[in-house]
């Protein structure tokens, strides 16, 4: 079927209509081979947001294999909405993070909100309740009229949601860098809770079983959303902007609810969210993994407004969305748990065994395409890598110790960075504690929530340290994997496994290409090392405007499993007397730091080199000396070194610390060497500790005095502040750069 104002199959090929919607010529070529004639509008647009990179990750495939996914606490590995692993007691977490970066940069609210809807919607698909929300944003230098625009109305459009559906925004990251100025990163990631009886897949099984649609109605918003997030953004971008989708907090509110009640009903055999391309990937993915076909008819879909045409319905992405497979007879009964939440919930078509989606509309078929050939056959590419001209550069260049003048000065500088700063302008905004099951808040290594009627917990972090990536991806990769393992286990959990958000610039390039190859080796040998299997994720290409592209940002989410409350851990002091230690040495890692883009005002030379099995044994000797009961604290080192550790261990405890560090005092005061620890301990455990954790060393004490002196090692004073003071700078800067109209 064509309609009147739609153009013909001929002239979509002779004038090339299909490449405004993302096919290359040879991808179109190949849909005509695989239908056998030449696709009608409606089938062009099916194939083009099916085989957009955002859907079929034909451009990063090829690299996704190398993770390890399967491990004993392993129930779902990537391919359904969200991943899922066994917490012992027949319960298990399922998690996944997501971006919505193209959105997010011309609709920043409503951007950064459906992208917490949709991450949403992908847990409790698989029959999970969310429980927990966490982000990670990349944005430009702060202080700019349009960066300032950007960041205020992504956390908005974050707290707008997550606020009223309900759910708590419990942790997150948040990195400021001038190559993210033109194209913002957010990523979204949602953790649930499941028995594992009540574990749902996406499938559409069951021949004659009808495909009920519920939720919002259909309308224009997101059409061609995928492949929106699959192309370069430039100055025209603005004109996409229909294209971002808009959100209901409180219609996902009662969606998430009612679904919940469905999982539990023998009668469902399969549910999906209505995601990216919408209407279409739901039906094609569940029809393909299932080994069947759907046929849908289109005039029963609910939609908003009037005439909708075929290719508008399965193309749109309007929001809170599902799609059920329900068994036969058994329809009304699913639709009236629907009915009774306020919902529509309509039979929209039925599952078939001819492996076709079928699609009629008016008493016509408006399409009839294969399903495996949109969800499964998408061309795989090996895109040509060529090693960056500055890696090579780089790693031939020393990295200098930055010369320091004032210690005092530098380190309340270095708390003034927007990286490093506190970043409760941000989680103020969230309501974190809705539920009550949050144990530790925003502003800790990790968030953690109690599991109600149990004495466990979970822990959970996103974190990614993209300059190192920039400088060496596969280092970078490593550091990013440990560095999440590591705020888990200063929390007092056990990490489990890893969801990530790969987010990069145009694969068409052969340098960024080379970045996405280097890095996924460094996340796979990381996760190998470790044993944080990867159990699902999202890819996110195309991250440049006009040429320029974000540094490499695979963002890691991770979980871990905290056996009992009583091992929970923050990273503050805790009483007057304790006992500091520092694990690990520093050496003189410079290159990606923020002492280095302080102190020269860009990044170059080498990251930080980590040896997996020594952080793999500090890890496990650090979880064992806080499950037994010898630590007080514990904080990861990571940005900006041993100093900035003492200082954030400091904040809201009116506490203060004397320390005492070795002769080379810029490098044992500010690197950023990795697997290194700074924990408190009481006097009574210190035998205890010292005995579980062989690479510890007594640095200083706890002191009731709210001040921080460091001193050198001949006794002499290298640094001596007021709490207060570097609270002040470290409150304050954010705020602060948001007041600036530069």
């Amino acid at each position: 079927m064509q309609l009147l104002h739609e153009p013909s199959p001929q002239q979509i090929k002779d004038e090339k209509l299909y490449s405004e919607m993302g096919l290359t010529d040879t991808e179109f070529q190949m849909v005509e081979d695989i239908l056998g004639r030449l696709p009608n509008f409606t089938e062009t647009g099916l194939f083009s947001v099916m085989w957009s990179e955002h859907c079929s990750y034909k451009n990063s495939k090829v690299l996704l294999k190398k993770f390890p996914v399967e491990g004993e606490r392993v129930l779902q590995g990537p391919g359904e909405g969200a991943g899922i692993i066994d917490i012992g007691d027949d319960q298990a977490v399922v998690f996944k993070i997501e971006s919505h970066n193209h959105p997010s940069a011309i609709e920043p609210y409503q951007g950064a909100a459906t992208g917490v809807g949709g991450i949403i919607r992908d847990v409790f698909s698989m029959g999970a309740r969310p429980v927990a929300l966490l982000n990670s944003l990349r944005f430009g230098e702060l202080g700019t009229p349009r960066v300032n625009y950007l960041f205020e109305q992504v956390v908005a459009g974050i707290a707008g949601y997550g606020n009223c559906i309900g759910i708590p925004t419990v942790g997150g990251e948040v990195q400021f860098d001038p190559c993210y100025e033109g194209n913002p990163l957010v990523n979204a990631m949602c953790v649930g809770l499941i028995d594992h009886k009540d574990i749902q897949k996406g499938q559409a099984k069951g021949v004659g079983n009808p495909v009920i649609y519920v939720g919002a109605s259909t309308g224009k918003d997101g059409i061609h959303g995928a492949t929106f997030a699959s192309e370069e953004l430039n100055e025209g971008s603005e004109a996409k902007r229909p294209a971002v989708q808009v959100g209901d907090p409180f219609m996902e509110k009662l969606l998430m609810e009612a679904c919940l009640e469905v999982v539990k009903n023998d009668a469902l055999v399969g549910i999906q969210d209505m995601g990216a391309a919408g209407l279409t990937s739901s039906s094609a993915e569940m029809a393909s993994k299932a080994g069947s076909g759907i046929e849908m008819d289109l005039d029963a879909v609910p939609q908003r407004e009037k005439g909708m045409t075929p290719y508008e319905m399965m193309l749109s992405e309007s929001q809170e969305r599902m799609l059920l497979v329900v068994k036969k007879g058994r329809e009304d009964e699913i639709i009236s748990i629907f009915e009774r939440h306020g919902l529509l919930a309509k039979v929209v078509g039925k599952v078939t065994d001819d492996k076709t989606l079928r699609l009629t509309h008016q008493g016509r078929i408006a399409a009839e395409v294969p399903v495996d050939a949109l969800a499964e056959e998408a061309p795989v590419y090996h895109k040509p890598s060529t090693v960056p001209a500055y890696y090579e550069t780089f790693q031939k260049q020393d990295t200098p110790v930055p010369q320091i003048e004032d210690m005092k000065e530098t380190l309340l500088a270095l708390l003034s960075q927007p990286t490093i700063a506190s970043k409760e302008w941000v989680y103020d905004q969230y309501d974190y504690m809705v539920r009550t099951n949050t144990v530790v808040m925003p502003g800790s290594d990790a968030a953690v929530l109690r599991i109600r009627g149990t004495k466990k917990a979970l822990a959970m972090t996103t974190d990614c340290n993209s300059r190192y990536l920039y400088l060496d991806p596969e280092v970078g990769g490593q550091l990013a994997v440990a560095e999440a393992a590591r705020n888990l286990i200063c929390s007092g959990a056990k990490p489990l496994g890893v969801t990530d958000c790969l987010n990069y610039g145009s694969p068409d390039r052969p340098e960024i290409f080379w970045q996405l190859e280097k890095s996924t080796d460094g996340l796979s040998e990381a996760c190998r090392a470790l044993e944080t299997p990867v159990i699902g994720g999202n890819v996110s290409l195309y991250n440049e405007r006009s040429g320029e592209a974000v540094y490499p940002t695979p963002v890691i989410g991770m979980v871990g499993l905290i056996e009992d409350l009583d091992h929970i851990t923050t990273q503050q002091f805790k009483n007057e007397g304790d006992l500091i230690y520092l694990v690990g040495e520093a050496r003189p890692d410079f290159g990606g730091s923020e002492l280095q883009k302080l102190t020269d005002g860009n990044i170059s030379g080498q990251p930080p080199m980590i040896d997996l099995a020594v952080e793999k044994q500090r890890q496990s000797d650090v979880h064992e000396a806080i499950k037994k009961g010898a630590v007080a604290s514990a904080h990861d080192l990571a940005e900006g070194g041993l100093l900035v550790a003492l200082a954030e261990s400091l904040m809201k405890t009116g506490l203060g610390a004397n320390v005492t560090i070795g002769d080379d005092l810029v490098t044992e005061s500010f690197s950023e060497t990795p697997s290194r620890y700074l924990i408190s301990v009481r006097k009574e455990n210190r035998e205890q500790f010292e005995r579980m954790v062989k690479d510890a060393l007594l640095i200083g004490e706890v002191t009731g005095e709210a001040q921080l002196n460091v001193f050198g090692k001949a006794g002499e004073t290298v640094l001596s502040a007021q709490s207060s003071e570097l609270e002040k700078a470290w409150r304050g800067a954010i705020p602060c750069l948001l007041k600036s109209k530069a």
